[in-house]
Order: structure tokens, then C-alpha cells, then sequence
């Protein structure tokens, strides 16, 4: 990331000079954003496009936001930083041109439109889509939306989202990955994972698994991210407080998770 524009001439110049092994053909120039990320969800049926909900996620693998990136160590949903204002931009500037445009170009999109986005001073910025729901990001929209996940993707495949409205519960939502130690890089699997259901029956408890298998009666561990402890609260604090008492449930010495998932949120709610 370049802070000044001698900095980008600098790389542009050594790109170009054969810095990277062999001269380059062409860059690629983009803003430097600065801000908050968020993800937003929608749902599409090729001409109308409905806000689903907002989510941040957790890259790094350890707490602080530090070491490599993951595919993800934990979510929680709302995103505190998506305002009722916000949300609207981002459908009116960002989502919606967007479904138009494709539905102009003769190749409409139904389904769900995962934006990842920079919220900047200026406003929500796009960094990038996915057609997907996330993960872990998926999991604490679940344990938010209140309607029938079902017709909604019904009526998103036929076309009928034009007087669809979805009900999602007030509450916060937060998920807590457990993953193989050794995760992301080399890890073993076959380790034996235990007190699951008990912190299964907690109030506002969900387990998810996610690289996991059973042998007869136990439940092993079978890949790098293993489970997803997610818990509702009114609050991100509260959810997140309920999600780790879950996760201090599980014996699983071969895991290990982060302890700080939420902690933005969490700061902002104290502050």
C-alpha cells in the first residue's frame, strides 16, 4: 500500500523495471481505502434486489488481529458500523445499480450478492462480491433471521421478490470458530472432541459443524476449522459472552480458538 503518490511512482517504476523477476505489462491502480469493513448481504431474483443483514468477520488466525489470514476465526451480525443510513446507501449506490446492470447486460443474477466493503469517511466503498453467503458470516445471519430461509430463496428464483419482506430478530449474534491447532498451516486431524452437548443446551446456543466427523459414538476432528459456537444476545457483549461459556464447554485439547471475536463491537457498546 502505497501512502504517498512518490511511494506508488517508486512501485510503478519497479514493476515495470523488472522488480518482480520480469517486467510487467500493466498495473493495475486502485484507491487506498480507509475505514471500517463490513460485509452486506442481499438477496436477488434477477430484477429486485432486498437487504438481508450486515456482518464483520475475523480474518486473522490469532487475537489482535494478528498472524496469517484464515478463512475465518469468527462473525458477528448486525455490524455496528452499518447504520439504518448506511444500509440504505449501500443499496441505493452499490446493490442495486448493480442488479440492473447485469439484468442490461442480458445476464440477470438470482441468488444471494455478498458485498465486502470499506466504510470510509466519505461513505460505503466496494471492495469486492462474492455469490455466497460467508462463512462464518452465514451462521450468525441463521441465528438472526426470524422468517423461513426457504420461500425467500423461492420466490428469489422465481422472480417474486418484488413484495417480499423478511423478519430478523433485534438480538445480536456471534460466532466463535474452533479450530486444529496448527490451523491455517499444517494441522492433524483425529482428535477426539468432547462436551458438546452440554454446551449444546445452553440458552441461545448453536453449534455448528464444520470439520468434524463421527466414530461410533465420538466426534473427531476433521479439518482445520472444526466448529462454529455461535450464541444470540441483545447485545454483541452479551452474545459474545454466552458464546464463550459455551466454548470453555467443549473439552478438545487438540483446538484452539480466538478470544477476542466481537471485540469492536464490544468497544463501541462500552463507549
Amino acid at each position: 500500500m502505497a501512502e504517498t503518490v512518490q511511494e506508488a511512482e517508486a512501485a510503478i517504476d519497479m514493476m515495470f523495471g523488472g522488480g518482480l523477476d520480469q517486467p510487467a505489462w500493466e498495473v493495475v491502480i486502485e484507491d487506498c481505502l480507509i475505514g471500517e469493513e463490513a460485509s452486506f448481504f442481499a438477496l436477488c431474483d434477477g430484477e429486485t434486489a432486498i437487504p438481508l443483514a450486515s456482518a464483520q468477520d475475523h480474518k486473522r488466525v490469532f487475537d489482535g488481529d494478528k498472524g496469517p489470514n484464515t478463512g475465518g476465526m469468527g462473525a458477528y451480525s448486525p455490524a455496528p458500523v452499518m447504520t439504518a443510513e448506511m444500509n440504505r446507501r449501500v443499496m441505493d449506490e452499490i446493490i442495486r445499480p448493480t442488479v440492473r446492470a447485469l439484468a442490461a447486460m442480458g445476464a440477470p443474477y438470482k441468488g444471494v450478492l455478498f458485498a465486502g466493503l470499506m466504510i470510509t469517511k466519505e461513505g460505503p466503498q466496494l471492495i469486492e462480491y462474492n455469490v455466497r453467503f460467508g462463512d462464518p458470516e452465514c451462521q450468525v445471519l441463521m441465528l438472526r433471521l426470524m422468517s423461513d430461509l426457504v420461500p425467500a430463496l423461492l420466490a428469489a428464483r422465481d422472480g417474486q421478490l418484488k413484495n417480499f419482506d423478511l423478519r430478523w430478530h433485534p438480538d445480536a449474534a456471534l460466532a466463535v470458530v474452533m479450530a486444529s491447532k496448527g490451523y491455517p498451516g499444517v494441522y492433524e486431524k483425529g482428535s477426539v472432541i468432547e462436551g458438546m452437548a452440554e454446551a449444546a443446551q445452553m440458552d441461545g446456543v448453536e453449534i455448528f459443524h464444520a470439520g468434524t466427523k463421527a466414530d461410533g459414538t465420538r466426534i473427531l476432528a476433521n479439518g482445520g476449522r472444526v466448529l462454529n459456537v455461535c450464541a444470540r444476545g441483545k447485545t454483541v457483549r452479551e452474545a459474545q459472552q454466552c458464546a464463550y461459556a459455551a466454548v470453555d464447554r467443549i473439552k478438545w485439547p487438540g483446538g484452539f480458538c480466538r478470544r477476542d471475536i466481537g471485540w469492536r463491537a464490544v468497544e463501541r457498546e462500552h463507549s
